[in-house]
């Protein structure tokens, strides 16, 4: 690893101009895959900053678990079975990150004789603590007690995987495997999608993973935009989510219109979601499938018109209804859309409200969601938890039309996060307070 050191240390951390990152910040990022004590499913966080690698292992972990799994009680996990899920999530992430199967797999692990060890005798030691590290034997810009490995198939990877099953459980875990993804992947390969190359992976200054990050572990590419594809602006090419997730992710900044996140991560293969607030990242997640099957007419109506809409104003001018119209292949003779522009905006105020819009050309469309299904939502970190207790909080989802919905929830940041999904979404929880999503 030493002829990596530098190019690792710089892409992940770079060092700040104060020179080195912070003791507490590395520190946070030296903690093992540990499984709640209270959810056998569910990964716990033991500080600030590692969600950017734990949550999305978390939902490719939820979807290995729901849906690949034999037995119907997806919330209990012997210690076999998480042995298991875990690696096998592992092992599909490193995967999806490979840019070519010539390439092959690297593995970054403790050399010979090198493992840390805790500051206490394992009788002695809470579950937790066995997977942080309590010795300086190694630091953000020394790899020196580390060592790569290579591989060349898929089955070798998932034995090796497997056997160093420990060594992601234990001290320094996360890392040991972020290592992995970034050299399976290749610097170079990294460097090449990310918009920014002076910003690392890892914020030297507060210890949160950034968006190309979230984007490595969930698409296999270290792109920073969440849109659909590439965009130009002034002559530079920014890079975005180019085929449809496995497992999705919404933000809160979009609602805050800070981004505007595609269909590709809005919409995966799977009901699983990283949902992202300002500092943190969590996941919400259901069995519902019916919540990612093919689009509806009106779900592409919906879409088709806000690709028209940018700035996410609820409307358009009138100008652009006929684009609209021809985009949805729906009849867009000149008469015809005259007609429709008067029956829309009767007042004259020159522009088509969504709603009206949907209700003229999709006025009896069902989607195919059920009026009420359960949810479920994960948040790593114990102090974010009830009594500190890493469990999932369940609810209740109602999806609602663009008519004035029946019921009305608290405005809290998990339901407007998940609004930019499903602007009529209604969340009713089974705890006193809604899950947090910091």
């Amino acid at each position: 690893m030493s002829e990596l050191n530098k190019e690792v240390v710089d892409l992940v951390w770079r060092r700040p101009p104060s020179g080195g990152v912070s003791t507490s910040i590395f520190r946070r990022w030296t903690q093992g895959f540990v499984f709640s004590e209270n959810e056998p499913t569910a990964l716990e966080q033991l500080e600030g900053g590692p969600c950017a690698v734990i949550a999305p292992v978390q939902a490719f972990l939820l979807k290995n678990i729901l849906y690949n799994r034999e037995s119907p009680n997806w919330r209990q996990a012997s210690e076999e079975d998480q042995k298991t899920a875990l690696c096998s999530t592992l092992s599909e992430i490193l995967e999806s990150a490979c840019s070519s199967p010539t390439t092959g797999f690297c593995l970054v692990t403790w050399a010979k004789g090198q493992k840390p060890e805790s500051s206490q005798p394992p009788q002695e030691q809470q579950p937790s603590e066995s997977c942080v590290c309590h010795t300086p034997l190694l630091n953000a810009h020394s790899f020196r007690h580390l060592q790569m490995l290579t591989y060349s198939s898929r089955p070798q990877l998932k034995i090796v995987v497997l056997s160093l099953y420990h060594t992601w459980r234990g001290c320094c875990g996360v890392l040991l495997f972020l290592y992995s993804v970034i050299l399976t992947k290749g610097i170079e390969n990294i460097r090449n999608e990310i918009q920014d190359t002076m910003e690392p992976l890892i914020d030297p200054v507060h210890g949160h993973g950034s968006q190309s990050l979230v984007n490595l572990l969930v698409t296999g590419h270290a792109v920073s935009n969440v849109w659909d594809g590439d965009r130009e602006c002034s002559g530079m090419k920014l890079h975005g989510i180019h085929k449809q997730a496995s497992v999705g992710f919404l933000t809160l900044m979009e609602s805050l219109r800070y981004c505007k996140v595609g269909a590709f991560l809005k919409s995966p293969k799977f009901p699983i979601w990283i949902l992202g607030s300002e500092t943190h990242l969590s996941v919400f997640f259901t069995k519902e499938m019916s919540l990612v099957g093919p689009e509806s007419p009106s779900e592409q109506a919906r879409r088709v018109f806000q690709s028209f809409d940018p700035e996410d104003n609820g409307f358009i001018p009138e100008s652009l209804l006929e684009d609209v119209m021809k985009a949805l292949d729906l009849v867009s003779e000149p008469e015809y859309v005259s007609l429709v522009k008067s029956k829309l905006d009767p007042e004259s105020l020159g522009i088509i409200l969504l709603g009206p819009f949907l209700l003229e050309f999709f006025p009896d469309q069902d989607s195919g969601i059920p009026d009420s299904f359960p949810v479920y939502h994960y948040n790593g970190l114990k102090q974010s938890n009830h009594n500190e207790r890493v469990e999932y909080v369940e609810g209740t989802a109602l999806v609602l039309g663009f008519e004035d919905p029946m019921v009305r929830t608290d405005d809290t940041p998990v339901k407007r996060c998940l609004q930019t999904k499903w602007p009529y979404i209604e969340l009713l929880w089974t705890t006193d307070r809604s899950p947090s999503l910091n």
